[in-house]
């Protein structure tokens, strides 16, 4: 029997976020990245654990995770 797993989804406030990079360095499965504008991106979603560590470090409170559906 498989488990249900949750999906996250990080949303980030590029108007924010000043691209201080602690989000990018605390993630442990490397889900945000350096943009072009030197703000965080997602890139890599399917990675997301829901730890909310990125949403916990960010000094300027531009993340929020949110947790979605089961997939089951």
């Amino acid at each position: 029997m498989k488990t249900a797993e949750k999906k996250h989804k990080v949303i980030i406030n590029s108007k924010w976020c000043k691209g201080c990079g602690i989000c990018i360095a605390f993630c442990p499965k490397a889900v945000l990245g350096e943009g072009d504008a030197g703000k965080a991106v997602v890139i890599d979603p399917e990675a997301c654990t829901g730890c909310r560590l990125c949403e916990l470090r960010c000094p300027d409170f531009a993340i929020v995770l949110d947790e979605g559906e089961t997939d089951e």
